[in-house]
């Protein structure tokens, strides 16, 4: 019959007011459009309505176009769930590569002293930042997600894909705004330390990936922070890039050029640095 509404199984396998709870149950915590029409067994185009009432409800919602949430009870009031719940399954739908960084892949590793106040993820795609209640998620495009070293940490829904240690610290140098600048990332760093998270000749090797200025920075953060904390580390092979470079280093990038002279990692220091140690 022309024009007669698509289904795609005549066998339904619950109703839609308990959709949510029927994927919950199943242990299902990521739903697209046309998976919705099957498991009712309706036609596509009848799926966006019975979406928006449950939506309204606050029993399930989109974080992208096609693809959607069910929202346990314990997280009803946010009318979402973190973040950590679904940014894998939504960057698997959309088909980026991704990880977990900064500021929350330090909360990851137990090194952030306090919650970030948005979710922080690195990708190979241009993303706008998207906001669910108390949920927000802040995208950073890099050409080189693909590339860098993971870690796959388990969540309550499944797993996601988290920088490593060093890369996180490496991330975070390069970028200090998204760490909340380097008074803040020397405390990071210091949790690192302190709990024997961070292979320094490891970092090393990955930071010939970055500028040779993050390596200085880093470095000298280093160096710094694992005198406070009481720990020894080998510092050569940071060293050894450090001294390649011939043009000194600020170590705020946006700061002023003046201010005492670091010869071992050719810094120009133009800041104070105060970890919470």
């Amino acid at each position: 019959m022309v024009g007669a509404p698509r289904t795609t199984d005549k066998r339904r396998s619950t109703v839609p007011r308990d959709l949510p709870d029927w994927l919950i149950s199943h242990g299902r915590h990521w739903i697209t459009t046309d998976e919705i029409a099957a498991t009712l067994a309706i036609a596509v185009e009848q799926v966006p309505p019975i979406v928006a009432r449950l939506r309204r409800a606050g029993r399930m919602f989109s974080p992208t176009r096609g693809g959607y949430v069910p929202i346990p009870a314990e997280y009803r009031s946010w009318r979402a769930v973190p973040a950590s719940h679904f940014i894998d399954s939504m960057m698997r739908y959309l088909g980026h590569e991704y990880y977990v960084g900064y500021l929350s892949a330090a909360e990851v590793h137990g090194a952030a002293h306090q919650r970030p106040q948005v979710f922080q993820v690195i990708t190979d795609a241009r993303l706008n930042d998207r906001s669910f209640d108390r949920v927000t998620i802040e995208f950073t495009t890099s050409a080189k997600t693909g590339t860098r070293p993971t870690t796959t940490v388990n969540t309550p829904t499944g797993t996601i894909k988290v920088s490593v240690p060093e890369i996180t610290v490496l991330d975070l140098v390069a970028s200090p705004a998204h760490g909340g600048g380097l008074s803040n990332i020397a405390t990071v760093l210091g949790g690192l330390l302190g709990d024997g998270l961070l292979d320094v000749p490891r970092l090393a090797q990955l930071a010939t990936d970055y500028p040779a200025a993050v390596s200085q920075r880093t470095g000298w953060l280093v160096e710094r922070v694992a005198t406070e904390v009481g720990v020894e580390v080998d510092l050569a092979p940071l060293d050894a890039i450090a001294r390649a470079r011939l043009k000194p280093t600020p170590l705020a990038a946006a700061g002023s050029r003046t201010g005492p002279f670091n010869e071992r990692w050719n810094i120009v220091v133009n800041t104070d640095v105060e970890p919470d140690l």
